[in-house]
This record gives C-alpha cells, sequence and structure tokens, in this order.
C-alpha cells in the first residue's frame, strides 16, 4: 500500500478505510524493531571496539542512538495520541516511515564506516546483522513497495559496496552474494506483498459474505416473524371462524331436523333435509381437521410427555364415543386402563380420538376394541374395528393429506366418505412429534388394528383412577320434560323446534338468571326437567356449568346434562368429568344430539 495515498481519491475509498489499521500495525511493530536494532547495535560495537576507527564507532553510535531516540519518542507520542481523522492517520503514517528509512540508512552507514577487509569475525558479524535486518523488515514494509526497497537498498547497497571496493578481487564473491540477497530479498518483499493482498482480498471477501449473510439473515428472521405472524393469524382466523360459524351451522342443523320431522309425506322435502344435515356433519369434521392440521404447522404444538393412566384416556373416549357407538348398534370396548404410558396425554388422547372416530365410521357390525397391552418397556395403545377393513396398496398412503380410501372394491357408504382426509394424516403428525410409531394392519372385510407404541410409564404418586359413572335408564324420548339454556336466539329457536318434534316438553331460557329464577319458582314436580341441554358460554360471569349446578342442587344430584360448546378445550373435558355431564362441540348434527340425548335417558 502506498504511503501517499491521495485524501479525497474516489479509488483509494477502499483503501482509506484501513488506513487506522495499517498505522496501528506499524506502530505495533515499532517496539520490537528497535529492541532489535538496540541489540545489533550493542553486537556491533562490542566486536568493532578494537578493530574499527575509533572516531567513526563513536560517529555512528551517536547517530544511530539519535535515531532510535526519536523513533522511540515517537512510538510513545502516538500511543498517547488519538487520531480523528484521515489527514491524522497519514501524518503518524509518514513519520513512521520516515523513521525506518533513517533506520536503514543507518545501517548502510555503519557498513560504510565500520567495514574493514582485515578484520574477518567483525565482517561476519556487521554482514549477518545487516542483512538479518534488511530480511526481516519484509513482513511489515513489504506491503509499500518503494518504502520497502529504498530501506533494503539503504542497508545492503553500502554493504555490498564496500565489501567490493575493500576486499579487492578475492572478496568480490562475497559482494555477489550480498547482489543476490538484496535481489532475493526484492522478490521475497514482492511475493509477501501478493500473498498479503490475496489475504486481504480474501478478508475483504470474507467480511462481505459475512455482511450479505448478515442481511441475508435478517431478512431471513423477518420472513420467520412474518411467517409466524401469519401462522398465529391464520391460527386465530381458523379459531374464530370455527367458533363463529359454528352458531349458524348449529341452528341450521336444527332447523333442518325439524323441517325433516314435519316431512314425512314429501319424499323429496326429507332427501333435502338428510342433504343438509349430512353437508352440517361434514362442515363440523371439515372444521375440526383443518384447526388441528393448522396448529400443527404453525409449530403450536409441543409435547410435554408425563407419565399417565391410560385410564384417564379411556375414560375421555367412553366419555365421548360411546352415545355415537350406541346408535350405530356397535359395541365399544375399552381393555388395559391400568396401564400407564409415558406421552403427552392430550397428544396421545387426540391420536386416539381420531382413530376410534374413524373406526366407528367405517364399521357397520361387531364393534370396536381400545386396548393397552405392555410389550417389554414399551406400550402398545390398539384400536381394533370389524370394519371394512383397508387394501394393502392404500396403507400407507392413508396417512397423507387430503388422501381418501378410493372406492372402486367394495365401494364405501356415503356416511363413510366425509372429511379432507387429514384425520389419519393429523395422527401420523402427531406421533411424529412424540417419536412414537403408528403402525397399522389390515384385512379387507375383516377390519384393521392401528397401533400407537409409547414408552411404558409409571403411576403418578398422586394418582386415583377414577370409575366412569353409570347412566340411569328412563322412558321414552315422548312426553320427556327436557331444559333449554341458550344465548343464541336462532339455536335457541331451533333446538326447541326440534326437541317438540321428536315429542319432548320443551323449557327455553337465553340465560342462566332467568333460567334460575324459574327453577326457584317451580313447586309442581310434574315440571321438573328430566333432562338439561345448556351452552358453555352463556355471557357475564355465568357457565353452562353453573346452571347444571344450580339446577341439580333443586332438582335432584342425578338430573342428565349436556353441555353444548363452540370450542372444544381441555378444560371443559375435565368439567364434564367431574360434574358428570357430556359434551358436544357445535354445529350438532341432528343424528348426533338424537343419540347423545337417547343415551342420557338410556333409550335406543
Amino acid at each position: 500500500m502506498n504511503a501517499a495515498l491521495p485524501q479525497g481519491d474516489d479509488s483509494t475509498d477502499a483503501a482509506a478505510s484501513i488506513v487506522p489499521d495499517e498505522v496501528r500495525t506499524f506502530y505495533a511493530y515499532t517496539p520490537a524493531s528497535l529492541l532489535s536494532n538496540l541489540v545489533g547495535a550493542a553486537v556491533i560495537a562490542f566486536t568493532h571496539w578494537s578493530t574499527a576507527p575509533r572516531l567513526s564507532l563513536l560517529a555512528w553510535l551517536s547517530a544511530f542512538s539519535a535515531s532510535w531516540i526519536v523513533r522511540l519518542v515517537l512510538a510513545r507520542r502516538f500511543a498517547a495520541a488519538e487520531p480523528r481523522d484521515l489527514a491524522s492517520w497519514h501524518h503518524w503514517w509518514r513519520w513512521w516511515n520516515a523513521g525506518a528509512l533513517v533506520s536503514g540508512a543507518m545501517w548502510g552507514l555503519a557498513a560504510t564506516l565500520l567495514y574493514g577487509a582485515e578484520h574477518t569475525a567483525a565482517q561476519v558479524v556487521l554482514i549477518l546483522i545487516v542483512t538479518s535486518l534488511a530480511v526481516g523488515a519484509t513482513p511489515v514494509l513489504s506491503e509499500q513497495p518503494r518504502i520497502f526497497h529504498a530501506y533494503v537498498a539503504l542497508c545492503l547497497l553500502p554493504l555490498v559496496v564496500r565489501v567490493a571496493i575493500e576486499g579487492g578481487a578475492a572478496h568480490w564473491p562475497i559482494a555477489l552474494v550480498l547482489a543476490l540477497i538484496l535481489g532475493l530479498t526484492t522478490v521475497l518483499g514482492r511475493n509477501y506483498r501478493s500473498a498479503l493482498q490475496r489475504l486481504i482480498a480474501l478478508k475483504a471477501h470474507t467480511e462481505q459474505l459475512a455482511a450479505q449473510l448478515g442481511v441475508e439473515k435478517a431478512a431471513a428472521e423477518v420472513a420467520r416473524r412474518d411467517a409466524e405472524v401469519a401462522n398465529r393469524a391464520k391460527t386465530k382466523f381458523f379459531a374464530a371462524a370455527s367458533h363463529d360459524l359454528r352458531q349458524p351451522l348449529h341452528a341450521l342443523g336444527l332447523f333442518a331436523e325439524a323441517l325433516r320431522q314435519r316431512s314425512h309425506a314429501d319424499v323429496e322435502v326429507v332427501q333435502l333435509v338428510n342433504s343438509i344435515n349430512s353437508s352440517v356433519d361434514a362442515l363440523d369434521g371439515l372444521f375440526n381437521e383443518l384447526l388441528d392440521i393448522t396448529r400443527i404447522d404453525a409449530g403450536g404444538v409441543d409435547p410435554a410427555p408425563a407419565h399417565f393412566a391410560v385410564g384417564e384416556v379411556f375414560r375421555k373416549i367412553k366419555l365421548h364415543f360411546e352415545p355415537t357407538a350406541f346408535e350405530k348398534g356397535l359395541e365399544l370396548r375399552l381393555r388395559g386402563g391400568h396401564r400407564y404410558a409415558y406421552a403427552d396425554p392430550m397428544l396421545v388422547e387426540r391420536i386416539v380420538r381420531n382413530l376410534v372416530s374413524n373406526a366407528i365410521r367405517y364399521t357397520d357390525d361387531g364393534g370396536v376394541l381400545v386396548a393397552a397391552r405392555a410389550r417389554g418397556d414399551r406400550l402398545l395403545l390398539q384400536v381394533w374395528d370389524s370394519g371394512v377393513g383397508i387394501r394393502e396398496r392404500e396403507r400407507e398412503r392413508i396417512f397423507d393429506e387430503f388422501y381418501q380410501i378410493a372406492d372402486d372394491a367394495g365401494a364405501l357408504a356415503p356416511h363413510q366418505r366425509k372429511g379432507l382426509g387429514l384425520g389419519l394424516a393429523i395422527c401420523r403428525r402427531l406421533a411424529d412429534l412424540m417419536d412414537a410409531p403408528l403402525n397399522l394392519r389390515s384385512k379387507p372385510g375383516r377390519g384393521s388394528v392401528f397401533t400407537l407404541e409409547l414408552p411404558l410409564g409409571r403411576a403418578p404418586r398422586s394418582s386415583t383412577d377414577a370409575q366412569p359413572r353409570a347412566l340411569g335408564v328412563g322412558a321414552t324420548l315422548d312426553g320427556r320434560r327436557v331444559l333449554v339454556v341458550e344465548d343464541e336466539p336462532a339455536v335457541r329457536s331451533g333446538l326447541a323446534v326440534l326437541l317438540r318434534s321428536w315429542g319432548a316438553t320443551v323449557s327455553s331460557f337465553d340465560g342462566a338468571a332467568p333460567c334460575l329464577a324459574w327453577a326457584a319458582a317451580t313447586r309442581d314436580a310434574d315440571q321438573a326437567p328430566e333432562l338439561l341441554i345448556v351452552d358453555y358460554r352463556l355471557g357475564g360471569a355465568s357457565t353452562g356449568v353453573d346452571v347444571i349446578a344450580a339446577l341439580r342442587a333443586r332438582f335432584g344430584a342425578g338430573l342428565p346434562a349436556i353441555v353444548v360448546t363452540g370450542s372444544l378445550l381441555s378444560s371443559h373435558e375435565q368439567e364434564a368429568t367431574d360434574h358428570d355431564f357430556h359434551l358436544l362441540i357445535k354445529p350438532v348434527a341432528p343424528s348426533k344430539l338424537r343419540a347423545m340425548i337417547a343415551f342420557k335417558l338410556g333409550v335406543r
């Protein structure tokens, strides 16, 4: 790099940006340079004290000492200085270069004044010291070609000339060797400079790549945050859409079923109503599947493994699916509830729910078995069915998103071809999140068994296995008294119309306060409700659970109850277990509502 870089030139902007680093490097080298020069001067003074002319030696030592002290003072002043602009840095750079050239001149002057042909030992010492100092300056000075060449020439040229003149023809080989050393030092400086320039270029390129990587990383981070915001917004949108759309869909299904009850003579109207009911039921499944797959894709599902009783999962499965199996005439059996597993109980329950739902859907005769079996240190959680089975060529693809079993041979019934084909895909993804293998064995026409392999758990210290409660059996729905609490007018009206079309006597209220006021004023035992159907959210601080507790306190603890909600939370299921009621998620298909009511009243 040139010591006289012009200021304000666009071509030097990149070089000027590293001038402070260069100057700091030069001054950092100064202490080592001063020490080596001082040692060299002391050795020369010792070896030439008795051989060189005394006046010449003293004159050289005086000049050397003066230049050495000036360089020392310059280094200390730079250490105390704080250059603030490029001009100041160049000022200090020029002073350092001047000191380096003066140092080279001092060693050339030593060769001129002190070299004597008749003193071999002193000659060798002088040659070694001067050549060593000339070559040793290569790493620092080679970046400045002109300064480097001038320094080497000032050190070695006087020595070459002095050897050639003083020693005559006998010393010319030494002079030639010294000339060769001068040339090789020049070449060494050029090669070192080239390597250093490549290193600097590589460093600049690396810094450029690092800066580019930083920019791209920042852009990727922004994109990641935007994606997370979009995913959260998408999840919130689906959740909001799920809750808001469930209300009108729920009311639509109720009104459609009530219309069907009044249109027995008109076959076409009955078919249209059945189609509406099927569509509402399908939309319910689509909402649940889309919301689940969205949460998984958004990274909103983090497994939290714990030791849990399989019986806890079985109790919820029984609570949710026993009415559906009861309506289809299927037997739902659960075995191995005394076992324990180590996994995320909520994810395991979600997987088993999907598997049991599919098993009931694709089974028309026989039953469904959910079993937990221990195999060594593993627990096999299995769902068996006696349904249509799965052909071999489809057994792996059924875990793909949006894939549904082809219905060529052994066509599936319309009620079996529902949903988006996301249920088993959700099961596989949740199983992968827990590193739990999910396998399938099936025989077409005989049924299927899905096996979820989990680590075997142990009983928690405070674990108590709750026993499922037995449900009483009542009379037929005709004449039965049903109490409805629902704050959504359309849903309340549709539910009342549908229940009346099934022969029930209905009392409906739009909130907790009027319902409890009616209960307090009711004295006739014939007006006491036999079944409660309440919405979970009733406005204000009251919930459907509060209404159930109050009405049971008034009419009896055994009063059966159904809670309808637009969003399924884990706390709802715990409340259902604690307060002995069943949950239905809006929109509720009339067939599912009818099956649940029949189950609660013990009517097929």
